[in-house]
């Protein structure tokens, strides 16, 4: 007997939403972020509540406004007498 449990698979647009999400923490925040919002949404709609792949469509539109957030955070550190500096 086989006596693994099989653990239902994400939908794809949930894993594109969370690696999307992940990975505009850290680069491309402007673009990745609204980007895993909208998979995550798209993704969370289709899903049934309490489904893995329903889950990690939320976590991904949390991170997709994690994403907006840096990126205001970002904006904000670099304001100086009302002009955005950036310095590479």
């Amino acid at each position: 007997m086989n006596f693994i449990k099989r653990v239902g698979s994400l939908d794809d647009r949930a894993v594109g939403s969370l690696a999307l999400g992940v990975a505009g923490l850290f680069f491309f925040n402007v673009l990745f972020g609204p980007i895993a919002i909208v998979l995550g949404a798209v993704t969370a709609r289709r899903h049934g509540a309490g489904t893995p792949s329903r889950n990690a469509g939320l976590i991904g539109i949390v991170l997709g406004v994690a994403d907006l957030i840096v990126l205001a955070a970002l904006m904000a550190s670099q304001l100086h007498h009302g002009s955005v500096l950036w310095h590479v």
